[in-house]
């Protein structure tokens, strides 16, 4: 089953994303296949949302949590805070929290950890820049943001773990990158995972693409057999 995660970053509010996940199941029903969705509305937003998604077989995601359980951190989320809310998939290191907030490789790792720990299901972001690209370090890139973030992590029988290529000169300029360059990265990746974790059970990593993902772009990615999902990002508001 194909996945596919809204994050509708900061762009709705409250009652908007209500109505937007209202809309956004309607939109499934009546499908031969319905792929697995996983809504992440703004934090405000999250129980509004859940209410919404309850009898459905949709998710919700969390944008963002901190790595401590609880604390004197001003303006973080908690992995409790969010399982208390029903919340079990969390999108963290996305690029636009690295290159404006100053998240580091080592802040994503222990978020992947901490996520682990509680059961919840990472969404882990990893991409190169346009100038990374142009330089032919892609996949180096890729493979050292990998091994970082994953750094001591140990999937556990029922683990799941979602890797989301995001090249960042892709994301919200318009200008997806290509089905073929797609499916040769999303492969490359695999082989950085299966060596990561090579007793892990097929099956427990799911790899994504997102960056300028939208409706006339995604089936082209949904029908390759190398692509588990799309990560959809303003496109899905």
């Amino acid at each position: 089953m194909k996945t596919v995660i809204a994050n509708w970053k900061m762009n709705v509010g409250v009652r908007e994303s209500v109505a937007l996940a209202r809309a956004s199941l309607l939109t499934l029903r009546g499908r031969k296949v319905i792929p697995d969705l996983v809504i992440c509305p703004p934090f405000v937003a999250l129980s509004e949302v859940r209410k919404v998604v309850a009898r459905s077989s949709a998710a919700i995601g969390a944008q963002n949590m901190f790595w401590e359980p609880s604390g004197s951190h001003t303006g973080e989320t908690s992995s409790r805070m969010l399982l208390e809310l029903g919340v079990n998939h969390v999108i963290i290191g996305h690029s636009e929290r690295r290159i404006h907030l100053g998240e580091t490789d080592e802040m994503v790792n222990k978020k992947v950890l901490h996520a682990l720990s509680e059961q919840m299901r990472p969404i882990l972001c990893v991409g190169e820049s346009k100038p990374e690209r142009d330089a032919g370090e892609a996949r180096s890139v890729v493979e050292a943001q990998l091994s970082a973030a994953l750094h001591g992590v140990h999937l556990h029988p029922q683990g799941r773990l979602f890797i989301a290529y995001e090249p960042v000169w892709a994301i919200g300029t318009g200008d997806s990158a290509m089905v073929g360059d797609v499916i040769e990265m999303h492969r490359f990746i695999r082989s950085v995972l299966e060596h990561l974790f090579a007793d892990a059970p097929t099956g427990q990593c799911s790899i994504l693409y997102g960056g300028s993902v939208v409706g006339e772009n995604a089936y082209g990615f949904l029908r390759e057999q190398d692509v588990d999902g799309v990560l959809v990002g303003s496109a899905s508001v």
